[in-house]
């Protein structure tokens, strides 16, 4: 069971200033140069600032968001980090299995919409957002905005699969065997963990002069 459904459940949002992976070390030290002093159209850069995001649904709706995490980086360094549980439209839940969540733990929570002010205030400072497999956060993202009648942030996304497959040559790149691979801490979806997973790879391949290469295709 994840760690919001052991031990979160009274807890909407959780903002801390201190990593809790031992990669933390060394966060602040510079950034490498990037490989190649040219950027291609799209392309971020190296020490921009981001927020990885993460999604857990509910059900197999886009719409069905339960909770949220946020990790925010500034160059090489986790300056942030928020938690939401969301109340969703739908109180029957599929991946309970998964994620570990119940609708008792979110049906007192806000839905997205009473969330999205302060959702959308977060991403005020990032140049991007970064998930594990983007195209399914970017759809849950949107499908919620939708549903809530609020327009998603106008920022790319960047898709740390892609990243981990092109940088380091990984025939799987699912979360857990990026994380293997470089050594990262991860309770795989628990979203706070999976969130600051996501944020660490990139930092990996900041770290090693790694262009993120460019964002997902629209937006």
């Amino acid at each position: 069971m994840s760690s919001i459904a052991a031990g979160d459940r009274t807890v909407r949002r959780r903002d801390a200033s201190a990593p809790r992976c031992d990669r933390a070390a060394g966060d602040s030290a510079g950034i490498r140069s990037a490989r190649s002093a040219s950027r291609p159209a799209g392309e971020q850069s190296p020490g921009a600032a981001f927020t990885a995001i993460d999604f857990e649904t509910a059900d197999y709706g886009a719409d069905s968001a339960c909770a949220l995490a946020l990790v925010h980086v500034r160059g090489l360094e986790i300056v942030g980090r928020d938690l939401f549980l969301i109340r969703p439209p739908r109180s029957r839940f599929a991946f309970t299995h998964i994620h570990g969540i119940t609708w008792a733990h979110v049906r007192g929570e806000p839905s997205f919409a009473e969330l999205w002010p302060e959702i959308a205030a977060r991403f005020a400072a990032a140049s991007f957002l970064a998930a594990h497999n983007a195209p399914f956060d970017r759809g849950v993202l949107a499908a919620c905005c939708a549903a809530s009648g609020a327009a998603p942030p106008a920022l790319d996304f960047h898709c740390t699969v892609r990243l981990a497959r092109r940088a380091w040559g990984l025939a799987r790149a699912n979360l857990p065997a990026v994380c293997a691979h470089l050594g990262i801490a991860l309770n795989h979806h628990d979203p706070a963990s999976d969130a600051e997973a996501c944020a660490r790879i990139v930092i990996a391949a900041r770290r090693e002069g790694i262009a993120l290469g460019p964002p997902l295709a629209g937006r």
